[in-house]
C-alpha cells in the first residue's frame, strides 16, 4: 500500500467514526461497527503479509501471528461489574514489554483508555487490540493514551505486540498476579484473567466512563469509546 492510500484509509477512517457517532445503537449500527473492524483486520493483515514475504520466504513468523485464528474461544458471562464513572481512577504501576515500570500517574494531563483484556493470543484479544492499533491517529486527535493490561508475563506481551504489530503499552499484571484487575474490580477469580473491560479516565484522573463486556468474548463498540471521549473532551 503506498502513502497516499495510506492517508486516505486513515481519513475514510476518520470520517467513518464521526457518522457512526450519530447513529443510535441499534442492531444495524453493531454489524457496521463489526463490519469496520473485519476491514482494519484485513489491512493490517496485508500490511503485514507484505513484510512477511520479504523477511520470511518461510512464513514460520506469518504462522506465529495467525495461532490466534485456531486457538481456543472464550464464552461466558461477566462476573464483576468494575468501578463505576466518577471514581477516581487507582493508581498502579507495573512492566511493560520492555520492563520499564509503568504507573497510571504518569500519563496524568492526557485522557486514559485503560484496556482489561484475558490473555494474548486469544482470538478476540487480537482482534480487540489490532482494531485499537490500527485507530491510534483517531486516539492521538482525542488527546488519548491506550494502555493494555493483562495477567501475561511482560515476555508473553512483548511476542504478541511484535507479531500483531501493537505499539501502544501492555502492562504485565504478572505478580502479584491480577492484584491490578483486582484493584479495578474485573479480575475473573474462576479462570486466573480478567473481564474483558475498558475505563476512560480523564486528565485528573477519574474514571469518566467504564464498561464490562456482558459476554467475555465480545468486543466493546469502539464508536461509543470514542463518543465518550470525545464527551470528555468538550466538557
Amino acid at each position: 500500500m503506498t502513502t497516499s492510500s495510506r492517508q486516505r484509509m486513515t481519513e475514510l477512517s476518520r470520517r467513518f467514526s464521526e457518522l457512526a457517532n450519530e447513529l443510535a445503537e441499534s442492531p444495524e449500527k453493531e454489524a457496521i461497527s463489526i463490519l469496520h473492524a473485519m476491514i482494519q483486520e484485513s489491512r493490517r493483515e496485508s500490511l503485514t503479509n507484505s513484510n512477511i514475504a520479504t523477511r520470511d520466504p518461510d512464513g514460520a513468523f506469518e504462522k506465529i501471528a495467525n495461532l490466534y485464528k485456531s486457538a481456543p474461544g472464550m464464552e461466558g458471562p461477566a462476573e464483576n461489574p468494575g468501578l463505576p464513572a466518577g471514581t477516581p481512577a487507582p493508581d498502579f504501576t507495573l512492566a511493560d514489554s520492555n520492563a520499564n515500570m509503568v504507573s497510571l500517574s504518569d500519563f496524568r494531563g492526557k485522557n486514559v483508555v485503560l484496556v482489561f483484556y484475558p490473555l494474548d493470543w486469544s482470538p478476540a484479544c487480537s482482534d480487540q487490540l489490532s482494531l485499537y492499533q490500527s485507530e491510534l491517529p483517531e486516539f492521538q486527535k482525542q488527546n488519548a493514551i491506550v494502555i493494555g493490561v493483562s495477567v501475561d508475563s511482560l515476555y508473553s506481551h512483548g511476542a504478541w505486540a511484535a507479531v500483531r504489530g501493537i505499539t501502544f503499552p501492555l502492562l504485565a499484571d504478572f505478580h502479584q498476579k491480577g492484584e491490578v484487575s483486582r484493584l479495578y474490580k474485573v479480575m475473573r477469580q474462576t479462570e486466573g484473567f480478567s473481564e474483558r473491560a475498558l475505563y476512560v479516565i480523564d486528565r485528573e484522573g477519574v474514571i469518566r466512563y467504564s464498561h464490562v463486556s456482558p459476554l467475555i468474548h465480545h468486543i466493546p463498540d469502539i464508536y461509543e469509546l470514542f463518543k465518550q471521549l470525545d464527551e470528555i473532551n468538550k466538557s
